[in-house]
């Protein structure tokens, strides 16, 4: 990025406003909450309510956002349901910690009320959005960072210094490996701890040290 970014100055002569990388942050459940959402507008003339009732639950990492139905359909009627659930998701998008989205949750349908001339799609979106938001807050909801698996290759000499880094950077250590003529040195790391590593890598094996990494987990 650095190299394209001097490119675009030299080359074209572009002002470039360059900020620092960001850390894609989510957010989860640790407890259950339940709320309601009731809307209920005037709109050009027409009534638009919609009421639902929702329980949020956590579930495993990596089981995504999961919606479930349990309210009968007298009080809400089946075409309104996935309306509900599209408020509900939209709201996923922006947590209550930190704005940032949630994932590894259950959101289940258990009742509301419907107008039978008022009910719209419109409305009963919006009612699963305020229920949603109003579930999670009372949901315990945490911050998750994303976790790095980074393999290290260096000589033999500059282990112990890598090591030392990366336990410093909250890094997990995993089993050392030989690769060739170096050593392997594998661990987790947060990724908002890494931004800058290839330089330092540079400097503590005086240039003769690699790295990758993939993501593993959010924690």
């Amino acid at each position: 990025l650095e190299v394209m970014t001097e490119r675009l100055r030299r080359e074209y002569n572009l002002t470039v406003k360059v900020g620092r990388p960001q850390v894609a942050y989510r957010e989860t459940l640790t407890a259950q909450g339940t709320a309601e959402g009731r809307f209920v507008r005037q709109i050009g003339g027409h009534g638009h309510y919609g009421h639902v009732r929702l329980r949020v639950e956590p579930l495993p990492a990596g089981s995504g956002i999961e919606c479930r139905n349990e309210a009968r359909p007298l009080e809400v009627p089946s075409q309104f349901v996935p309306s509900v659930e599209q408020g509900a998701r939209e709201a996923c998008q922006v947590g209550p910690v930190a704005g940032y989205p949630l994932i590894d949750l259950r959101i289940v349908l258990t009742g509301g009320s419907c107008h039978e001339v008022d009910s719209s799609d419109v409305a009963f979106r919006a009612a699963g959005a305020m229920a949603l938001n109003d579930a999670v807050e009372r949901a315990k909801p945490i911050l998750l960072e994303p976790y790095m698996v980074i393999e290290v290759t260096c000589p033999e000499e500059c282990v112990g210094a890598i090591i030392a880094d990366l336990s410093s950077r909250r890094g997990h250590m995993l089993e050392l490996g030989i690769r060739g003529n170096g050593r392997v040195v594998p661990a987790r790391v947060a990724l908002a701890e890494l931004f800058g590593y290839a330089t330092t890598l540079r400097s503590l094996t005086s240039g003769r040290g690699t790295f990758s990494m993939q993501f593993s987990h959010y924690e």
